[in-house]
């Protein structure tokens, strides 16, 4: 009778194990598509930013006919994979902010547009849209590397295996198009208001000459003012 109350007892210790272990990996996988989520949404805020940056640099630098064109074919082939796998969208983005680092490029050489308004806001919205964009993209792999942890690792494996969990995709940008996705938003054109260059030398004053000794006097003595 002990003996079979013994089975008992691991049989449903076992069972509870097996039932946490699948409850975990489903709000695992919903997690991850949450997170998923959310860098499509700030992907799309940045595709919305775009035809609006291109007509304001447009304004002054219409015969870059060929750049406006780079980037609004790489925009219209990155906002299709939409919906598709990260390994999908990540590969569409590549070519996307390549042009996109091209425009900001273009724009660097017309002083007058670096001063317009609405560029500058554009061009802010822009890089703390990048910020939300990078941010999620972290989230979003800390919690794919935990979970495919738990895919490979015994014995959440076996529970893996059992009901068809399976590994989830990084959304991963190669090295040489991360630093444009980090650098294109956020290039600095130098503007100053008013013109006046950055640090203290203009503004300084300049020091006192120091006072020159004063000439010694016939016979050893001072000259100096007598006390």
């Amino acid at each position: 009778m002990i003996a079979l109350y013994v089975i008992v007892a691991i049989i449903v210790v076992a069972g509870i194990g097996l039932a946490l272990s699948y409850n975990r990996f489903v709000s695992q996988r919903q997690l991850i598509r949450n997170a998923f989520a959310n860098i499509d949404t700030e992907l799309r805020r940045r595709y919305d930013l775009i035809p609006n940056l291109v007509e304001t640099v447009k304004g002054y630098a219409a015969h870059e006919r060929e750049v406006f064109e780079e980037v609004a074919r790489t925009r219209s082939a990155a906002a299709a994979t939409s919906g598709q796998s990260p390994a999908a969208q990540a590969a569409a983005e590549g070519p996307f902010v390549a042009a996109l680092s091209r425009l900001f490029a273009v724009a660097e050489n017309y002083p007058q547009l670096r001063a317009n308004q609405n560029f500058l806001a554009l061009q802010t919205e822009l890089s703390n849209t990048e910020d939300r964009i990078q941010a999620s993209r972290r989230f979003y792999n800390a919690n794919v590397q935990d979970y495919n942890r738990r895919v490979q690792a015994f014995p959440s494996a076996f529970v893996a295996r059992s009901f068809g969990f399976k590994e989830e995709e990084f959304f991963e940008i190669p090295s040489t198009e991360r630093a444009v996705v980090g650098e294109a938003p956020r290039v600095d054109f130098g503007f100053r208001e008013g013109g006046a260059p950055s640090g203290g030398g203009a503004g300084a004053p300049a020091p006192a000459p120091a006072t020159p000794p004063m000439p010694p006097t016939p016979g050893g003595g001072s000259s100096g003012p007598a006390s």
